[in-house]
């Protein structure tokens, strides 16, 4: 009943047109699986944003962990990440020619295939937004604990509450992601409402989605800023306190660059001067990499809501789920990868 009665008031809504943008690649996903961009009214245009840790991850930072496995290092990192083209190759790449790159689970999985064997040097490529920060922070305070002289974080995670500052004028409104704000909170979202930035948290059903844009509807009729917890199973004011702290005690906020967007100042994290001797970057000495992507990629104007999927030049054609250009189609929650799963026959 509660679906029905927010689909009638999708369908009927009569206001200006309005650009609705969802940052989480699982929405994303969930919008095409469901067939909610067909029921819309032609005045509201869904258009999706950098919510795809692995899409958002800079060139220079594959090649960072390239050159880490060229110098030894047993690299260990969730799956998406191992295909995503650097300035020369992939991980896979590196693979190929005998670099030791392991699929793990959670960084405590490469802590622990650190903690047994010894002999190897192990760096985890700790990316990701507030969701999978706290378990990077977690391995890395038990590697200091417990004198585990082997384990290193190569770190690129981000946060996005700096983000949403960046492509307010991209969109009306955000449909805010449900797991991210499971740590955040509303707290960063009631600081937008301040600055005129309006959305809601969402949660990844069809009527968890649906709900939430009728709400942003008929919140942007009424014209003024808003934030909306239409997610408050799992999302609480608060947030999650402790996970927020672990992130506090092991890491310090800087600037990021974002693949295809730039630099944002504030949006990234690095371990702080008390867990310094885990970086990746200082124990291997890695030099300045200076990425060159493919200058046809256009990953940065779909992860901004410029353009959608097929307006780039290489989608479908040149760069496939089977054979990526972009990170963005090598991702399983990637923009370019929900375009051609749901909309190439």
């Amino acid at each position: 009943m509660e679906n029905q009665k927010a689909l009638e008031r999708i369908k009927n809504y009569s206001g200006r047109p309005v650009r609705i943008m969802e940052v989480c690649g699982t929405h994303t996903h969930a919008i095409f699986q469901y067939g909610i961009r067909q029921i819309l009214p032609d005045t509201v245009h869904l258009i999706s944003g950098p919510g795809c840790p692995v899409c958002v991850t800079e060139t220079g930072y594959i090649d960072e962990a390239v050159c880490l496995a060229k110098k030894g290092a047993v690299i260990t990192t969730f799956g998406d990440l191992v295909r995503v083209p650097g300035t020369e190759e992939s991980l896979a790449g590196a693979r190929a020619e005998g670099a030791k790159v392991r699929i793990v689970y959670s960084p405590l999985d490469a802590l622990a295939y650190a903690k047994s064997h010894p002999e190897e040097r192990v760096v985890f490529l700790a990316v990701g937004f507030e969701t999978t920060a706290p378990a990077s922070c977690l391995a890395v305070k038990k590697a200091k604990q417990e004198g585990v002289g082997n384990f290193w974080l190569l770190v690129a995670n981000k946060t996005m509450d700096q983000a949403y500052r960046t492509l307010a004028g991209s969109a009306d409104a955000f449909l805010y992601p449900g797991h991210v704000s499971a740590i955040t909170g509303m707290g960063i979202y009631r600081e937008l409402v301040r600055e005129g930035i309006s959305g809601a948290v969402c949660g990844f059903t069809s009527g968890e989605i649906l709900t939430a844009l009728a709400v942003i509807l008929k919140r942007l009729q009424e014209g003024k800023p808003f934030a909306e917890n239409c997610y408050p199973r799992v999302v609480t004011e608060e947030g999650s306190p402790a996970g927020r702290a672990l992130i506090r005690e092991t890491m310090e906020p800087c600037d990021a660059v974002w693949r295809g967007i730039g630099t944002i100042p504030c949006s990234g994290l690095r371990l702080n001067s008390g867990y310094r001797a885990f970086d990746a970057r200082e124990a291997f000495d890695l030099p300045e990499m200076h990425s060159r992507p493919n200058p046809a990629c256009r990953c940065g104007d779909v992860l901004m809501g410029r353009i959608t999927p097929e307006q780039c030049p290489l989608f479908g054609k040149v760069c496939t789920p089977a054979d990526p250009v972009g990170a963005c189609m090598v991702s399983s929650e990637g923009t370019c990868s929900a375009y051609y799963k749901y909309s190439i026959r």
